[in-house]
């Protein structure tokens, strides 16, 4: 199998939430290495990406883009989600908040005899707490020029707000 295949086939069963056909692309020595987390062996990696299924039920990624160097490929890509489960992290356990997320992310995996053999995950936790309703969305200053009175600071949100649904879309507060 090649890297490629190997890819592939983790990111179909990723999808599939078929934590068996997962652990069937990891070499026994797998590390992984995460926002607040790291492990070893194929266990540890499998009971990791599995968390996510009990967290976000529908979880899902779609791969934006990927390149592939020999035994290694770089993958950007968005995770989808639905909170349902306990989130667990290095500080404690989050209740379900039911809310959407959608974050980036980049990962750097390596591959030995067609299996992933290492994992190196980064996405952006803030965010996905700011989605969860955990954190205060940021407001950034935006300067817009008045006519009259020079530049003025006005407010903009950073990443949008939630709607009803759970889900973020954009919004501006530009005032006249």
């Amino acid at each position: 199998m090649t890297a490629r295949d190997a890819f592939e086939r983790g990111t179909n069963s990723f999808n599939a939430h078929d934590i068996q056909g997962f652990r069937a692309v990891l070499t026994d020595d797998v590390v992984f290495e995460a926002p607040g987390a790291r492990g070893l062996g194929k266990a540890a990696c499998a009971e990791f990406f599995g968390s996510w299924f009990a967290t976000f039920p529908d979880a899902h990624v779609e791969v934006n883009n990927v390149q592939f160097f020999d035994d290694m490929a770089v993958e950007e890509g968005t995770f989808t989600g639905t909170h349902h489960g306990v989130l667990p992290t290095p500080t404690g356990d989050i209740p379900p908040t039911g809310r959407s997320v959608q974050v980036n992310y980049i990962q750097v995996i390596r591959f030995r005899h067609g299996k992933h053999s290492s994992f190196h995950l980064a996405f952006d936790r803030l965010l996905m707490l700011e989605q969860l309703g955990l954190m205060p969305a940021p407001v950034v200053g935006t300067y817009l020029p008045d006519l009259n009175a020079g530049l003025v600071l006005k407010g903009k949100p950073r990443f949008g707000t939630n709607n009803s649904k759970g889900t973020t879309q954009e919004r501006t507060n530009y005032e006249q």
